[in-house]
């Protein structure tokens, strides 16, 4: 049977419909793939994947200070004879610093040496009349009372001898504390009297700076409170000599703000410090932990999030092309993020419009925040 010839003519007209759609959309995907390698690449802002202790090196600027400085006084009043020393000498356990006019001390003492001596001869005259009384008494011609009040007069001549002994060595401790002498070896931050001078006692003479432990001592503002705590190492350079470092320990951390900086003091300990690290230098503190986590520090503008987790666009700077990787955070500090796993050392990293790329697309980096 055969079929009319319509029949014949839809099947071949059907067939060459398909074969120009076919021919049109390869001729269309080939322009479009032209089109992408004639585009020229996107200008991106791009920074380097550095990873760091994730505890920011602080620095601060501050003052060498001695682990103990003490002002010395004399221990009682009187008038300054002489000042036996000079800001910035050195002293030694025991040395004289300073004296007081010791005329009146002498004379106490005399005094009391004086009484001492009346004391033990109206003792020994006393302790005679006992055994005087004692043979009386035996023989009948003294009665018990009697005995018993010489007994008591002798125990009292006793007791007088006693306080003038105690006299005379508070006397002779008064005429030693009119010379100051140093309690310790170090050096003389300040003189702080002139002779002539009068003075009650514990009024401060001499400022020592004992020998031994040097600290450095700065401010910390209280932004950087939690840092410092955190970081208990640091490093200490002189002005004088920058290329020199100590390594220092945070001993103490002020519990309070000072009242017109509003800033908190804090104490480091230079270990090992030399002869170099001379009292009252400029030296600056540069605070950190090497040994805290390592984190690569981004601004925020460079996370990609599209429902999924959160990425970062990683530039090949060879050939311009994108990859996104997942990334891990490990927490924000102000504008940055801390990322903490996904991304290497030396990466590129698009760090702005990260939201108006695609991976397809090639780029290339203009370096800059």
């Amino acid at each position: 049977m055969s079929l009319p010839a319509g029949s014949r003519i839809l099947p071949l007209l059907a067939s060459g419909v398909l074969a120009l759609a076919l021919a049109a959309c390869t001729d269309g995907n080939a322009r479009t793939d032209a089109k992408a390698e004639d585009t020229p690449p996107r200008a991106v802002r791009a920074e380097t994947v550095v990873f760091k202790p994730r505890v920011r090196e602080r620095t601060f600027v501050g003052t060498v200070r001695p682990r103990i400085e003490s002002d010395l006084g004399f221990r009682v009043a009187g008038k300054v004879s002489e000042r036996l020393v000079q800001q910035g000498q050195r002293v030694v356990r025991g040395q004289p610093l300073a004296l007081l006019d010791a005329t009146d001390l002498k004379l106490q003492m005399q005094q009391s040496a004086a009484e001492l001596e009346a004391a033990e001869v109206n003792l020994a005259a006393s302790v005679a009349q006992d055994k005087r009384t004692q043979d009386l008494r035996a023989a009948g011609w003294a009665t018990q009372a009697t005995l018993d009040t010489q007994l008591a007069k002798t125990a009292d001549a006793r007791s007088r001898v006693d306080r003038a002994k105690r006299a005379l060595d508070l006397a002779a401790n008064q005429l030693a504390y009119a010379t100051l002498v140093a309690d310790s070896d170090g050096i003389v931050t300040a003189t702080l009297v002139e002779p002539g001078q009068v003075v009650l006692s514990g009024t401060a003479i001499v400022r020592l700076a004992r020998s031994g432990e040097r600290e450095a001592v700065v401010a910390i503002p209280e932004a950087l409170i939690e840092d410092v705590r955190r970081s208990s190492a640091a490093r200490v350079s002189l002005w004088s000599n920058a290329e020199k470092t100590y390594s220092a320990t945070l001993r103490e951390l002020a519990a309070s703000a000072d009242v017109a900086t509003r800033t908190f003091q804090a104490r480091y300990t230079i270990q090992d410090a030399d002869d170099g690290v001379v009292i009252g230098m400029t030296a600056t503190v540069t605070a950190g932990e090497p040994a805290s986590a390592r984190v690569a520090r981004l601004p925020i503008s460079a996370l990609y999030s599209d429902g999924r987790g959160t990425s970062v666009f990683v530039v090949d700077e060879a050939t311009g092309k994108l990859t996104l990787k997942p990334v891990t955070v490990a927490g924000y500090d102000g504008r940055d993020v801390l990322i903490a796993d996904g991304i290497s050392d030396g990466e590129k990293v698009v760090t702005l419009g990260v939201h108006k790329l695609d991976p397809s697309q090639r780029v290339r980096i203009v370096e800059g925040r």
